[in-house]
């Protein structure tokens, strides 16, 4: 094909595909699309993981939404599983940041990870049976809900050191439940999981979010290895690579991040990403 200077090549001798091509390379100043998006799904992943793992949520439950938004074609089996697989890196990563803090509670962090393994795999397998507008309504009562919560009853314990007694029977009760539903709804868990932490088991937020990020790292892999499994990442391997690769490097951030944020504000950050996301999927699925 020949060459023309100062403009894109005529489209009229060719056929569709390539006459879209052309134009989509017209309208991006000649970078490839594919490549804009792939670079936009890296950013959002670093701001993803940036945030989930400053609060210790995993950053699941922006990406859900963010995902829901952007590929509405998406079935929810297939939105949940990439957005569970960046889940689990972005926990990879940051819980790595927090051993060099010395922030984790191994040991019941051990203990509620293989609690909440069982349930995460049995939310896996249901996430395919739900409706698209029954899942967006569920969610965002679940988050708005969790928001009230923190916003009007929330305590904060201040600190970095490791509750003496913790009621491990309770815990893996929660953390069974908390497997199930995170699961699916494609967040990781730790937005349920930090609240239960510091406001039940009476962690410090900062331990919380490091040990609520261990467990996330285990949890999400199981659940994860479940959809690929089931056969739910046909369409979503190369948008879970360009988010992988940003969250990777978000987690850094937000660990860092932890360390010059008190917890309160920790927990408000929580509830306010929580009411913003939620309010937003309740507002889509009654319109």
């Amino acid at each position: 094909m020949p060459r023309y200077r100062g403009q894109c090549a005529p489209v009229l001798i060719l056929n569709r595909d390539q006459q879209s091509a052309i134009r989509n390379r017209c309208y991006t100043g000649g970078v490839d699309p594919a490549l804009l998006s792939w670079l936009g799904l890296a950013l959002l992943g670093v701001a993803v993981g940036a945030f989930g793992t400053l609060i210790g949520a995993g950053g699941g439950f922006l990406l859900v939404p963010v995902l829901l938004l952007l590929y509405p074609q998406d079935t929810v089996d297939t939105i949940t599983a990439i957005s569970l697989a960046v889940v689990c890196l972005n926990a990879l990563s940051g819980s790595l940041a927090y051993a060099r803090l010395r922030r984790i509670d191994y040991h019941t962090g051990l203990v509620f990870a293989a609690a909440s393994a069982p349930g995460a795999v049995l939310g896996a397998l249901v996430t395919r049976f739900l409706p698209r507008g029954l899942f967006d309504a569920v969610f965002g009562t679940v988050l708005v809900c969790a928001a009230a919560y923190l916003l009007l009853r929330g305590k904060v314990v201040e600190g970095h050191h490791l509750p003496q007694r913790v009621n491990l029977r309770l815990g893996a009760g929660l953390s069974f439940f908390v497997g199930f539903l995170a699961s699916i709804f494609g967040i990781g868990g730790g937005i349920i999981h930090v609240p239960l932490l510091i406001q039940v088991l009476g962690y410090p937020a900062h331990v919380a979010t490091a040990t609520s990020h261990f467990i996330l790292a285990l949890m999400a892999f199981a659940a994860t290895v479940t959809h690929v499994l089931a056969g739910e990442f046909a369409y979503g391997v190369w948008r879970t690579v360009a988010l992988g690769a940003g969250v990777l490097v978000g987690a850094q951030v937000g660990a860092w991040l932890s360390q010059r944020v008190h917890g309160r504000w920790i927990l408000r950050g929580l509830a306010l990403g929580l009411l913003a996301v939620g309010v937003r999927l309740l507002v889509g699925a009654l319109i």
